[in-house]
């Protein structure tokens, strides 16, 4: 590992704070409350927090049986579903014997 440059000066006004925390708060805005998460059923982070996403899953149910009365046609004449809410969404499972050892 080498030394830093002794002539390289870096002056924080405080500015790159400030631009980190507007870039954080515009992703994660975006990311918790309009990506829809395909781990989750196609719903955002938020509605899944707040309690939504199984009013949001029938509103979608909805409009494809719509869509299916329609035109059954265009569904191999199998009703659509939207994507299923899983009982559990993890970003790092953890393998069986962790989670015996923790029981």
């Amino acid at each position: 590992m080498t030394d830093p440059d002794p002539h390289v000066v870096i002056q924080d006004d405080g500015q790159q704070q400030a631009d980190a925390r507007a870039f954080g708060e515009k992703f994660f805005g975006y990311y918790n409350h309009e990506h829809r998460h395909s781990g989750i059923g196609l719903h955002t982070p938020a509605s899944v927090h707040h309690g939504t996403a199984g009013h949001v899953r029938a509103l979608r149910q909805a409009t494809l049986d719509a869509a299916y009365q329609g035109r059954p046609e265009r569904f191999g004449h199998r009703r659509p579903t939207p994507p299923k809410l899983p009982d559990q969404a993890w970003i790092n499972q953890p393998s069986r014997e962790a989670l015996i050892q923790t029981s």
